[in-house]
């Protein structure tokens, strides 16, 4: 009896592709499946199989070193692992030993841009069957099981910013390689600012069919290209899809995307605001909404309104409303599951286009949370522009339904909109991600939603992350005080 036998990991649904996809390897004569696994950053990691070997453990898994899973964004283990209990109390990671990756059948790909490749998204389970605790689809699995329970279903669509630039060197010389290594050197594609201009997309044309070939070969919902305001600066935008299917998706579009590019001479960057002259910051706005689970319908629009139009009432219904209200409640404790880096505060800044508090208003880009639709509209959704296109999306978005579930449960209020958002009476979104941590620490239910053990340890890697970025010597200290002292 295989492991996902013993274990009952698989739906009957998830059985079932697994054959097709044992057909499909053998009938298009692929040559390796590479398992992939993110990571809490929401970065790719995993093996390459050979195809007959991916067939014999395509129902078993295969190890990957337990420490994938405790390192922080330089890739260096963020506890002692070869002390008792791992250095974090769990013994399960003593001694670096391996957990078990697990496909995922409904995620198998044959990857357009490399040869004869199949590719498979896994699950982390220990060797007694347990899920890892730190595997973050584990944790949205969870959200979302928890959100159904209540009779609805997550809708999510993406509208993801980026850069891509050519590269000009490539920094491959044996001193670039440091830990991390040094990026590479880049020229632009284009100059801004030029918001929707088609001179700056026919400029861009060559890579954005590039990559727009292949993420459709891929079988995701790409909707729109678009010129961003910044020089070489992008937009890519996805139709809404529902429970693991958007998250996914999300995943595989910036690992193609950065493949893609670079095999081709280009490079593209997810960071939120590059140190380059002249950049912008790039967001990514998650639009999202509910789907009742017994009629298929959209349970944010109302059928009419219900008050005044400066209140949510005029505009969602009392589900939405209430979700609504949980994402303001919840919004500094659960910024940095949206912002999870240092560089991505660097974007929030008054009348930017990216908000600076806690605030909702009907179609108004300055806020929070971005009202759209209303009475009779199947689109009626919240757009919610505090994330940057680095955040790992299981985690964002079960930020999102915790928050949620929180406010429909306690028929919170969420006030009324704010037309004027940058001069609104609300609380201020953290300007830094150690401020971000210490909000997320008070969050109570947030800690109850994703598990304290979850939060503790996602608290602990950040809290890694920015001791390195301190004992760091930066640019502006240097031009600061090297000469005035």
């Amino acid at each position: 009896m295989s492991f996902v036998e013993r274990h009952g990991l698989w739906s009957d649904a998830q059985a079932a592709a697994a054959a097709e996809i044992e057909r499909t390897i053998r009938d298009e004569r692929l040559e390796v499946v590479r398992l992939a696994f993110v990571d809490q950053h929401g970065l790719v990691r995993g093996k390459t199989l050979v195809a007959a070997e991916a067939l014999a453990v395509l129902r078993s898994g295969v190890g990957l070193v337990g420490t994938a899973l405790l390192k922080d964004s330089s890739d260096r283990t963020a506890w002692p692992v070869f002390s008792s209990g791992a250095g974090m109390g769990n013994r399960d990671f003593q001694g670096a030993s391996d957990v078990l990756i697990v496909p995922d059948p409904s995620t198998f790909r044959i990857l357009p841009w490399a040869t004869k490749t199949g590719w498979l998204q896994c699950d982390a389970y220990f060797h007694d069957g347990r899920p890892v605790p730190y595997d973050t689809r584990g944790v949205y699995r969870r959200a979302l099981a928890e959100l159904a329970a209540t009779g609805f279903d997550y809708m999510v669509g993406l509208e993801v910013e980026f850069h891509v630039y050519r590269v000009t060197d490539p920094r491959l010389a044996p001193g670039d390689a440091g830990w991390p290594g040094e990026p590479p050197q880049v020229a632009l594609l284009n100059n801004g600012y030029r918001l929707l201009a088609e001179q700056r997309y026919d400029q861009l044309e060559p890579v954005i069919e590039l990559l727009r070939g292949h993420i459709q070969s891929l079988g995701l919902p790409l909707r729109s290209m678009e010129i961003e305001l910044g020089p070489s600066q992008i937009e890519f935008v996805f139709g809404p899809t529902v429970g693991m299917t958007p998250a996914d998706a999300m995943i595989l579009f910036r690992s193609a995307a950065k493949q893609i590019a670079r095999r081709n001479g280009y490079h593209v960057s997810f960071m939120c605001r590059p140190k380059l002259p002249h950049v912008m910051s790039s967001g990514w706005h998650l639009h999202q909404s509910l789907v009742s689970r017994d009629t298929g319908r959209n349970a944010f629009a109302p059928q009419a309104a219900d008050g005044p139009p400066e209140s949510a009432a005029a505009w969602l219904s009392p589900v939405g409303r209430r979700f609504l209200a949980g994402l303001l409640a919840h919004a500094r404790g659960g910024s940095v599951f949206a912002t999870p880096t240092i560089n991505g505060y660097r974007r929030f800044r008054p009348n930017s286009l990216a908000p600076d508090r806690a605030t909702w208003g009907r179609d108004n880009r300055g806020a929070m949370l971005r009202l759209i639709g209303g009475p009779g509209d199947g689109a009626t959704r919240l757009e919610n522009r505090i994330g940057e296109p680095a955040a790992n999306p299981y985690l964002y978005f079960a930020s999102q339904i915790f928050a949620g579930l929180d406010g429909m449960r306690q028929g919170l209020d969420a006030g009324p909109s704010a037309d004027t958002p940058y001069e609104a009476k609300a609380p201020m979104l953290p300007r830094s991600l150690a401020e971000a941590l210490a909000a997320l620490r008070e969050d109570a239910v947030l800690r109850e939603g994703f598990g304290a053990a979850f939060i503790d340890y996602f608290l602990h890697i950040k809290e890694a992350e920015i001791a390195r970025f301190e004992a760091e010597v930066t640019d502006w200290e240097h031009r600061e005080y090297f000469d005035l002292f």
